[in-house]
């Protein structure tokens, strides 16, 4: 039974996701999201840094080849290219390029991968290196799509002779970033099983942490724990180690005549006194009373040192004031009665009025109860049962008179010495 009671709530819960693979749904989130990001990154950083570094590389040929004075002498010759053409080609192939294209002011093409285009005008602009400027850009030209500088070739006079047109085709660059690309995506893919791994032990020491608990019963307990501390009559203090206070519960701050708030952070000593600091050191498992204010408490502790070491502790305080109220009226009642059983008197009898009737039968021996009554000023009835007690104690002679008319009625006389309940007298009657 006990088995069934305790798997109630997982089978009534059973449609819901665990805390174990919430945890590992999260975690694999965050560790995804947060490679992707990376590997964009290191793509997009990657990308501008081939870029760049071919563009460094196709700019420091094309400023070479402008400046070399074989190659500007060549334009006075009647054939150009003839000297321009396998220089050219030389330079390109050893630094693994698409082209490098020497070219005239008119745009004429001196040198080319491709000879047949010799002698033709370029095929894209030229006019910022014809200006004295550096171009950087990519263009289409007769290979297709490139990645290309352009600088211009000065004369003697720094007049602009021509130019020079240095590019790798779009497509290589692409593929070479395709390969860093392929390293890229392998760190991500890495990571993220690393990460996986990572969120599987760290949703492993969690669920231990919290005792395997899923969040539905974290809830549960969390709302009884709220509703047993703040309904409980019973005052309840937790004590860390350092002997900070770290709970307490509406009853103990009304004990102690302070605010629930207040008291958790606070240091235990400052809180509570000398006696409930005792209390919580040297622990109570019976309970001991301590008094506070005008509370008198039942205090018990688990105690804060174990083996001389300090531990978190707990102080239960209950308010016995009421019952002690009870406890002394019912020791006063006991008193009274123990005292009247001593003194023999039944419930309803003064032990006072008890003497004054025995006073007065020793003054008026030989009287009804009417009789004694007037003397007392008192109640037939009472002094009925007054005289009825001396008799029953033997302290007093009942005796029936027949002179009254009617069922007879009755007479003490008092069955003890004349000094012991006061000076004799004549009888009285009606």
């Amino acid at each position: 039974m006990a088995s069934k009671m305790m798997h109630a709530p997982a089978d009534a819960h059973g449609g819901r996701m665990t805390l174990r693979v919430q945890l590992l749904l999260l975690q694999a989130l965050i560790v995804a999201v947060v490679t992707l990001i990376a590997g964009a990154t290191a793509g997009v950083i990657q990308a501008h840094t081939v870029r760049d570094a071919y563009e460094d590389r196709m700019l420091a040929v094309a400023q070479s080849v402008a400046s070399m004075p074989v190659i500007r002498a060549a334009f006075d010759d009647a054939d150009p290219s003839a000297t321009i053409q396998p220089l050219a080609e030389a330079i390109r192939t050893a630094s693994d390029l698409t082209y490098v294209v020497v070219a005239n002011a008119d745009g004429i093409r001196y040198s080319h991968p491709n000879p047949a285009n010799l002698g033709k005008h370029v095929s894209t602009d030229a006019s910022i290196p014809l200006s004295g400027k550096v171009y950087m850009g990519t263009q289409t030209g007769t290979l297709g799509p490139s990645w290309r500088v352009k600088v211009p070739i000065f004369a003697d006079d720094s007049q602009v002779i021509g130019t020079v047109s240095v590019g790798i085709l779009e497509t290589e660059g692409v593929g070479e970033f395709t390969g860093y690309l392929a390293w890229i995506i392998g760190a991500m893919l890495a990571a993220v099983v690393l990460g996986m791994f990572g969120s599987a032990w760290v949703t492993a020491v969690i669920r231990r942490r919290i005792h395997r608990l899923e969040p539905y019963e974290i809830t549960a307990l969390v709302r009884n724990q709220e509703t047993t501390l703040h309904g409980l009559s019973e005052g309840v203090i937790t004590v860390d180690a350092q002997g900070v206070i770290t709970l307490a519960n509406d009853a103990a701050a009304r004990l102690l005549g302070a605010d629930a708030n207040s008291l958790t952070g606070s240091p235990a000593a400052e809180v509570l006194g000398e006696e409930l600091m005792g209390v919580l050191r040297d622990g109570e498992d019976a309970g001991r009373p301590v008094i506070v204010g005008s509370c008198v408490l039942v205090a018990r502790s688990t105690g804060a040192r174990v083996d001389d070491a300090a531990v978190e502790a707990t102080l239960l305080l209950r308010d016995h004031t009421e019952l002690h109220d009870v406890v002394r009226r019912v020791d006063a009642a006991d008193a009274i009665i123990a005292f009247r059983q001593r003194a023999g008197l039944p419930k309803g009898l003064s032990a006072e009025t008890l003497s004054r009737v025995a006073a007065a039968l020793a003054r008026h021996p030989d009287c009804s109860a009417a009789e004694l009554g007037e003397v007392l000023s008192m109640s037939r009835v009472s002094a009925r049962r007054y005289l009825e007690h001396l008799a029953s104690t033997g302290r007093a002679l009942r005796a029936l008179d027949y002179s009254t008319k009617g069922r007879p009625g009755t007479r003490y006389r008092a069955n003890e010495p004349a000094g012991a309940l006061g000076t004799a007298s004549p009888s009285v009657r009606d």
